[in-house]
């Protein structure tokens, strides 16, 4: 790809500030931490003056029309506060002095905040300095690893989102549709986000604390803050810019051309042994060995290249007496490592901007444009890597009839399909443009000031998706040859809400409770337009790329509209409750209506949270080994829409019957609507906070059960034969969530801190409404079952015992003698020990979610050097290697190198793989244990070492170098043992990525 040079103008805003006062004095000043480290963004103010300042990046403050005697106290999130009192000193250098435990630290939850220590939910935070660290197109990737119960699986094709799931697996729709919230406002994806916007990330896991959020909420709610200005802060400029490569990790290693042709000679096939001919007649012989073909193409580092990775971003943030902004602008561009156009380009605009209108009146507005391109890969290329024969080149010159490149095709030799994936990668141009316009604006109005107040939001998210599929024409000779074709698919999204709420807020003696009440309007609209037409005009020109250019014979049946539409109405309110910091209550309700359920559009779900803080207790207060001890129990319920809307059909069909002597015609009619309610997430959870040794180590764990009751399942109507959605199952997920981390400052120079987590998953389904107690899913072949007892979408097959080894072990075993195996050949369980391997022996062989995941920290820094690094790892899934598996559909085809090397080939070779005869066999080619692989690894997920330049001749300045993935350990033969619903047949590699970035302020 020729890459751009892409230069980014700043956007500067000047706003002015009025000052009414007598001036007396200026005094000045910086405030640092204890290591003499500056603080940027602490509160400055003259205690009952209108006096106010903030520091800046240097952390240097001025107050102007101070008189000796005043006090001013610095504020610092987490830092204990301090009081000056002004002296005639015009000069002051003030440390402060970290609070411990930083349990006062105010943390966003629904609607509203919360002090840390008041939580009785579990809600997992990461900061931006977190957050930053991950080179990513999507913000949810920099999380991987770092958040108990949350698991995510990478994407590796450019500007794909990651898969996230909240606490397992709880219904059979899109499982993966968390509900993101972004300064109040409700997302399903947030791929327009810049990680550098980004102030924190609250992640809500239990019911009680997501069930505010209602119906959206279902499968987790991740609350996301972004950057703001700050009154009385003078314009501070911020440049951050990384550039890097993407490159292919732990690729799987094929079969070369001598392994390949042991393996055809082995196979027992005539044809394969002459295909191997037609190479060596074509191609010619291998000097080192005459018996091999002269060929060895190595198809996955033919099809694979470094990607280029870049991003840039520049902001200014600030504020006048009554007003603070954040304006910022972002170009990112990634390729992918699929040697194609294969790309990712976005380029954000933002904006976030705060106004005083009065005392009481105060206004804002929030808005995003983000205008991206991403020129999607044509997987198949993965496919056909796999298997495409290394006794063929990637080019052949005697393939004459190819055009207009004369691409190998492995016809030529007697194969039946081309295996070729070049074509694939060379006359395909799939684009996607996505543009997005985010906007949201509140009035907020204190009705009773510092207890009462109304705040109404109205947000709106238009998106439109057009999409452009283009298959280019070409031959490869051997009467294979394609004609162009075009596929234009245009969608178009508009996702309104409107939020009203009221907040009353209040501290009377060892009482502090506060209230809030509110409704909430969504109106979100679908409009798809879709078409394909063949034979284009002109097709060597992109402006011949549209509908117009193709035969007008070729649409027939091949366009297609579709517009949906659901509006949602809720009433919700929340009471949060502390009695003398000890004891905490935090309950909510909330009405949802959906126009989804024309059963009854109307849930009702409620959640209730208890806390006791022991450490308060006189029985612990003055235990000097702990700091701070908390225990928490909640209890909620929460409904989820996120499925499709109740539909169906009515079937009428003319029956004749025989009454007596005499046949009667009539209809019967038959009707399959999916009348149905809510699925209902009902969850309990149990935890515990604490902090010890002087709040440097900190342990938060959790015990959850998380039930989805009515969960949507396709049920079967046999009278039909069809599927229809209904509420007919229940599915459990529960498990352990565990997160110890420890932070200490050794010297002024140096301090560490390190952490780690653990979480445990058991998935299950408890009830099944169907008379089979099962639902299969799936191909026939490749087989899944959701069955009571076991996971969703189990992979279920046959288990292996081992492989026969000679003669005799066959003519000992009846199985063996009856179904004409030989040595080579895979022995299976007889499970029910009938004596014949059938259905009846298979069973649920795993499951593709893990049954646990564990992440850890380390973080040193020592003077200007900084150093950090993260891993991360899970175990107890499984993988469908699919793409083995599918030797099944077509046997004259290459196989991995693990397969070559390990396969019987005599007594004793292996008792785990089959013989190159026996892969070709129906026997072993059920789906078992040997195509159903372990998922477990380990991987050190981020290194990132830095270096900040501070001088006071120049600006804050940090360097820094950051390896993404570098190291990944696992057994499975594939690429990577992330695949996000288990079964890999062309899953695209998640690659490594080096950067070297630069972070300026002024």
């Amino acid at each position: 790809m020729k890459h751009k040079l892409f230069l980014l103008c700043a956007l500067m805003l000047t706003l002015s500030s009025v000052i009414y006062a007598q001036q007396t004095k200026t005094v000045s000043g910086v405030i640092t931490d204890a290591n003499e480290v500056p603080l940027a963004g602490a509160q400055v103010k003259v205690i009952d003056k209108d006096i106010f300042s903030v520091t800046d990046f240097d952390g240097n403050f001025s107050l102007e029309n101070v008189s000796v005697g005043d006090v001013f106290e610095v504020t610092y999130l987490g830092f204990a506060s301090q009081q000056v009192t002004v002296s005639e000193n015009d000069n002051y250098s003030i440390q402060l002095q970290e609070d411990a435990g930083q349990l006062d630290e105010v943390v966003v939850v629904g609607y509203g905040t919360q002090k840390k220590r008041d939580l009785t939910g579990s809600i997992a935070t990461v900061d931006s300095e977190e957050i930053e660290k991950t080179p990513t197109a999507n913000v949810m990737q920099s999380l991987q690893g770092k958040v108990s119960g949350v698991q995510i699986v990478s994407a590796g094709s450019p500007g794909d989102s990651p898969t996230v799931r909240v606490r397992g697996l709880g219904t059979f729709q899109d499982a993966t549709n968390v509900l993101y919230v972004v300064d109040g406002v409700l997302y399903d994806n947030i791929d327009f986000l810049n990680t550098k916007d980004i102030k924190s990330i609250n992640v809500l896991k239990d019911a009680s604390s997501s069930a505010i959020y209602g119906v959206r909420a279902a499968n987790g709610v991740v609350i996301i803050e972004t950057k703001s200005g700050k009154k009385n802060q003078k314009p501070q400029f911020e440049y951050d810019g990384y550039t890097g490569i993407q490159r292919a990790q732990n690729v799987v290693k094929m079969a070369n051309a001598e392994q390949f042709t042991t393996m055809a000679y082995e196979s027992g096939s005539a044809p394969d042994v002459q295909f191997i001919m037609n190479a060596m007649q074509r191609y010619g012989r291998s000097r080192i060995n005459p018996n091999v073909p002269a060929v060895n193409t190595d198809w996955y580092k033919e099809v694979m290249r470094d990607g280029f990775m870049q991003s840039h971003s520049i902001g200014v943030s600030g504020g006048a007496e009554k007003i603070s902004y954040s304006v910022g602008t972002n170009y990112f561009e990634q390729e992918g490592i699929l040697d194609m156009k294969n790309e990712y380009e976005r380029f954000n605009i933002r904006s976030k901007i705060d106004v005083d209108l009065s005392d009481r009146f105060k206004a804002g507005v929030n808005s995003v444009f983000s205008n991206a391109t991403k020129y999607t890969p044509e997987n198949s290329a993965w496919f056909k890597a796999y298997f495409a024969v290394p006794i063929m080149p990637v080019m052949d010159p005697l393939n004459t009839d190819a055009a207009p490149i004369m691409y190998s095709n492995a016809q030529n030799l007697g194969y039946r399909a081309t295996q070729n994936p070049f074509p694939d990668m060379e006359y395909n141009d799939n684009r996607q443009k996505i543009r997005k316009i985010l906007a949201s604006i509140y009035l907020q109005y204190e009705i009773i000031p510092d207890k009462l107040d109304f705040k109404t939001t109205y947000s709106h998210n238009l998106t439109a998706f057009e999409e452009r599929y283009v298959d280019l024409p070409y031959t490869l000779g051997n009467n294979f040859e394609v004609i162009s074709s075009i596929r234009r698919v245009n969608n178009t999204y508009s996702n309104q809400y409107w939020d009203n709420i009221l907040t009353y807020d209040d501290e009377f003696g060892d009482h502090d409770i506060t209230v809030m009440a509110g409704a909430s309007y969504r109106d979100e609209a679908t409009n798809e337009f879709n078409a394909t037409g063949r034979d284009i005009a002109g097709i060597s020109l992109e402006s011949s790329w549209y509908l117009n250019f193709a035969d007008p014979e070729s649409f027939n049946n091949s366009v297609n509209e579709i517009g949906r539409r659901y509006y949602g109405i809720s009433y919700f309110g929340r009471l949060a409750y502390n009695f003398k910091d000890k004891y905490l209550l935090y309950g909510t309700i909330r009405a949802d209506g959906s126009s989804k359920f024309t059963k009854d559009p109307w849930g009702y779900f409620p959640s209730v949270g208890l806390g006791w803080v022991l450490s308060e207790e006189n029985f612990l207060n003055n235990t000097e080994a702990i700091d701070f001890l908390k225990l928490r129990a909640s209890w909620g319920k929460l409904g989820n829409d996120n499925v499709a809307a109740s539909a169906g059909s009515n079937t009428i069909e003319v029956i004749t019957v025989p009454f007596g002597d005499t046949q009667y015609t009539g209809t019967t009619a038959t009707s399959v609507f999916s009348n149905n309610t809510w699925e209902v997430i009902e969850e309990k959870n149990f935890g515990l906070d604490l902090e010890t040794f002087d709040s440097r180590l900190s342990i938060n764990a959790d015990y959850y059960i998380r039930d989805t009751k009515n969960a949507i399942l396709p049920v079967y109507i046999p009278i039909v034969n069809t599927y229809v959605d209904r509420n007919s199952g229940t599915i459990r997920n529960q498990g352990l969530e565990f997160n110890a981390g420890w932070s200490q400052q050794v010297s002024d120079d140096f301090r560490f801190s390190i952490g780690a987590n653990f979480t445990t998953l058991k998935n299950e389904a408890t009830y099944i409404e169907n008379e089979a107690g099962y639902i299969d899913s799936g191909s026939a072949e490749f087989r899944q079952r959701t069955q009571v007892g076991g996971p969703l979408f189990g992979f279920y097959g046959y288990e292996r015992l081992g492989v026969y080894q000679n003669q005799q072990q066959i003519d000992n075993d009846p199985i063996a003698v009856a179904n004409n195996l030989v040595p080579g050949d895979l022995i299976f369980n007889d499970r029910n020990g009938d004596g014949v391997i059938d259905d009846a022996d298979r069973t649920i062989l795993g499951s593709f979610l893990p049954d646990y995941t564990y992440g850890g920290n380390i973080g040193v820094n020592y003077k200007a050097f900084d150093f950090s690094m993260n891993f991360y790892g899970q175990g107890g899934n499984k993988i469908l290697n699919r793409k083995r598996g599918e030797i099944i559909f077509t046997q004259d085809t290459n196989m991995d190198a693990d397969l070559a090397i390990n396969r019987w080939h005599g007594e004793g070779t292996t008792n785990e793989y089959p013989s190159s005869a026996g892969l070709r066999k129906a026997w072993n080619q059920k789906l078992s244990d040997f195509w159903v692989e372990d998922g477990d690894f380990f991987r050190i997920q981020n290194i990132q070492v830095g270096y900040t330049i501070e001088s006071d001749a120049l600006p804050y300045a940090r360097v820094y170098m950051t390896a993404e993935r570098p190291f990944t350990s696992f057994d499975y033969n594939g690429f990577s043992p992330e695949v996000p619903n288990g079964v890999d047949r062309q899953t695209y590699p998640i690659p490594s990525v080096y950067t070297v970035g630069l972070n300026i302020k002024i």
